[in-house]
């Protein structure tokens, strides 16, 4: 047995209202610059819908993730090192611009230096590619709250095999979001291929990034993540991808997406998980045993001997305190809950998922009858394969026992809480019927509805004896300095580029809880308001008032 630790996040989708904060602070945070227009590292996706880019989940097409072959290896699925050379100078299985979105702006200028006239001025668009006119014809949530669902979402993935039993009529349409990151896979297939080792996946925390030094930009990497979640950086050449905002993880803070999250959807904590039975749990024959494969390869950090283990291996003894206090071994191993994204693909995703209970209960209230009883969920649940058989395309590979099981225990919870919440005395037979106890259900509601920050967040920061492996404190951001963090290239009123350094999101953590200013330090160029906590006056921030001058005007 050989312990490691993994970061990992759940997501809770009944709590996503599809506001896109999340992609927006993503955005600003991390690819607000040239080469990045088109690039999401986090976006949030209507389901049913062709999600981003499109069709990403048919891999007949991509051929992303692993394939097991017929002698029980894996290997991937857009072919080995051989079919790589030769292919290594044009790869024909990638996504167009245009099923991304070519990215483009307004021509504000014919507004603002319109002279008076008795018509409107008009902005056109124009593309950031070409800097010529163009006409937008889709982009990163083009069929965001099943917008075009009559023409697009017929070309869903996820609802093929069971098309007679969706409808697609917009008033009859089951829907909801579904925010997506680098799932930062136990056994990623971006990293595999990779002809110049350029991503890697951190032996501290499970994180995979790429080597800005070392990628060569041969793009491998996009045609062999099956989530499409490695995106080319056209400027400079390189691989880019979703790095758990590992500055930020490092100092104990929560991922941006997290951090500004509406719904409080988002859980984020340590999992122990034993490396060695990886592959084997990667390779089962059948794709349904995959989701208890998984499980099986996460350990207990309760048991003794797991946390022996832990510590032989170099894990310090706060990041295994951190994994029992972990929301997301909650989730997944105690409660079962939560559920992989795509676990056919073979990657081992770390991203997990709650279903939504909310389309079963719109459809009881629509039918008049109660919503919040257990035994009208159960039984509609039982009774509605969609979209139970939609969410088991998504979680478990077609297999609908285990989102029939996650779905029951989530109604059965809202069933059994309405009654403490209402005054009277709780149904035990209620916590019984799904496998769980009283006791056990209260704390999953609170986990799942109430929770406060430190209960969702559980990060133990990064140790002083890690340092020098931890990419954050190893090297600087080798695209930092591209340009020379000239205005145009990062965005107006972006200024120059600050270092990742530890030290800077280790005074932001403290700036956050702290009642006065915390440090000092000048900021070159003009402010990014963004950036700004609205504690002091970052210089910049207004004009300089020169006394000295104001006495001879």
């Amino acid at each position: 047995m050989k312990v490691m630790a993994q970061m990992a996040m759940v997501m809770n989708l009944d709590k996503c209202i599809g506001c896109h904060t999340c992609s927006v602070t993503c955005k600003q945070a991390w690819t607000n610059r040239t080469g990045t227009e088109y690039v999401w590292f986090n976006n949030v996706e209507t389901r049913p819908g062709l999600g981003y880019p499109r069709t990403y989940q048919d891999q007949e097409k991509w051929q992303g993730g692993w394939v097991r072959k017929s002698n029980g290896k894996l290997v991937l699925r857009a072919g080995g090192r051989v079919k790589k050379l030769l292919s290594i100078f044009s790869n024909p299985k990638l996504p167009l611009l245009q099923d991304y979105y070519e990215p483009w702006t307004y021509d504000y200028e014919t507004l603002t230096n319109s002279p008076q006239t008795d018509t409107f001025p008009v902005a056109r668009p124009k593309s950031l590619i070409s800097g010529k006119d163009m006409n937008v014809e889709w982009s990163a949530n083009w069929d965001d709250d099943l917008g075009g669902s009559k023409e697009h979402a017929a070309r869903d993935e996820m609802i093929k095999g069971i098309e007679d039993k969706v409808k697609l009529e917009f008033e009859e349409t089951f829907m909801f979001y579904l925010p997506r990151i680098c799932e930062h896979c136990l056994n990623p297939s971006c990293a595999a291929s990779c002809p110049s080792g350029a991503i890697y996946k951190r032996e501290e925390d499970g994180i995979v990034l790429v080597d800005q030094d070392r990628c060569r930009g041969w793009r491998m990497c996009v045609s062999g993540c099956p989530y499409k979640k490695v995106y080319f950086n056209h400027k400079t050449g390189k691989a880019e991808k979703c790095t758990f905002c590992y500055p930020r993880i490092e100092v104990g803070i929560p991922t941006v997406c997290a951090e500004t999250c509406v719904g409080r959807l988002r859980y984020i904590g340590l999992v122990l998980y034993d490396a060695d039975k990886v592959l084997e749990a990667a390779s089962v024959e059948d794709e349904h045993d995959l989701y208890e494969a998984q499980r099986s390869v996460f350990l207990d950090p309760n048991d003794p001997q797991v946390a022996a283990a832990a510590e032989r291996e170099g894990i310090p003894v706060d990041w295994i305190e951190a994994a029992r206090k972990s929301p997301v071994w909650s989730l997944i191993s105690e409660y079962k809950v939560a559920l992989p994204l795509h676990p056919e693909y073979r990657t081992m995703p770390m991203v997990w998922y709650i279903p939504p209970l909310s389309p079963v209960v719109d459809v009881i209230k629509e039918t008049g009858h109660d919503a919040e009883d257990h035994g009208n969920l159960f039984a509609a649940i039982d009774a509605l394969r969609i979209p139970v058989e939609y969410l088991a395309n998504l979680f478990t590979a077609g297999d609908v026992a285990p989102v029939n099981d996650v779905l029951r225990k989530l109604a059965a919870m809202r069933s059994y809480m309405r009654d403490i919440n209402l005054g009277n005395d709780p149904n035990e037979e209620i916590a019984q019927a799904v496998g769980m106890d009283g006791e056990s259900m209260y704390e999953m509601f609170r986990l799942l509805a109430i929770a406060k920050y430190e209960d969702r967040y559980v990060i133990p920061p990064a140790h002083a004896e890690q340092a020098h492996s931890l990419e954050e404190l190893a090297t600087e951001c080798a695209v930092a300095d591209y340009g020379g963090g000239n205005p145009d290239l990062f965005g107006e009123g972006s200024g120059f580029p600050t270092p990742v350094a530890i030290e800077n999101f280790q005074m932001l953590q403290e700036r956050q809880t702290a009642d006065e200013l915390v440090g000092g330090g000048s900021k070159k160029g003009r402010v990014n308001l963004l950036n700004w906590d609205g504690k002091g006056s970052p210089e910049g921030l207004f004009p300089a008032n020169d006394e000295s001058s104001s006495g001879d005007r």
